[in-house]
């Protein structure tokens, strides 16, 4: 009987290319035949977005790349900026799945453009080339859109606000609604809290009333969960993400915001 080792390097390749890159990469430590085959381009090329060439054309390094490999850690280890410095784009890293993240500028921002309220200034932590902060509204409205025809097909989505508090004020213990909806279908919505500093009394109420509150990125900035979609690959369908605070009716600062970050659950 033959061994599974003892196939042709082509056929090992045909056979690690319909599971996983994480599976490639346990693979190939098996044998030196299992190496080659789970290390080539053929294996590595399945695990990238068909439309590839069009998305590393918004960063000529990634066309060198010396192997497709060598291309898919690249776009896994960090994010390339796309659409005039709109979007960021990067591939999950276990997955091979899409992800983007929406820039602050790319958003609907109620008042946004009015300098009394917000401003556009540069942050050297951030992805993009400017951010932005909110100098002072009583009415917080945010809101993004995203096709899911650029996403991976038959995947679990999620939507994130990732931001920065900075000597911020109007946001303790003051819920934010958020909310994610697919065009003609399904939709979620959620209350948070935003300020991930409140005083022990205002976490002791928000876990009361079970408000969600941000947790820290492995970049330095916070995120929240605004909730969850699937993208099938059968329609072509418009993601509506919300932010909300339009009924206290108290005035805010101090909110930095990069963007809203679409990931696969």
């Amino acid at each position: 009987m033959t061994e599974i080792q003892d196939l042709p390097e082509g056929c090992i390749a045909t056979i690690v290319s319909r599971t996983t890159p994480v599976d490639a990469g346990r693979l190939s430590v098996v044998s030196k035949t299992f190496r080659s085959a789970s290390d080539s381009d053929a294996v590595w090329n399945q695990f990238l977005p068909s439309d590839i060439s069009s998305v590393i054309s918004h960063s000529p390094s990634l066309a060198n790349a010396p192997t497709k490999k060598a291309l898919y850690l690249a776009l896994s280890d960090r994010p390339i900026i796309i659409d005039h410095d709109k979007k960021s784009f990067q591939l999950d890293r276990k997955s091979g799945k899409k992800c983007y993240m929406l820039s602050a500028r790319s958003l609907a921002i109620v008042w946004g453009d009015t300098k009394h309220y917000w401003n556009w200034i540069p942050l050297p932590d951030s992805r993009f080339p400017e951010v932005a902060k909110l100098v002072d509204v009583c009415w917080l409205e945010i809101r993004g859109v995203i096709n899911t025809i650029v996403l991976s097909p038959y995947t679990q989505y999620a939507a994130y606000v990732v931001f920065k508090m900075i000597d911020a004020w109007g946001f303790q213990n003051r819920p934010v609604d958020l909310s994610v909806c697919v065009e003609g279908g399904q939709s979620s919505t959620k209350i948070v809290c935003l300020d991930p500093n409140v005083e022990e009394e205002g976490r002791q109420h928000n876990r009361a009333v079970g408000l969600q509150r941000p947790s820290v990125r492995s970049d330095g900035w916070l995120e929240i969960e605004m909730g969850e979609f699937f993208s099938s690959g059968i329609e072509n369908e418009e993601v509506q993400m919300n932010l909300l605070e339009i009924k206290a009716g108290n005035w805010k600062s101090g909110l930095f915001l990069e963007g809203i970050e679409i990931r696969p659950k």
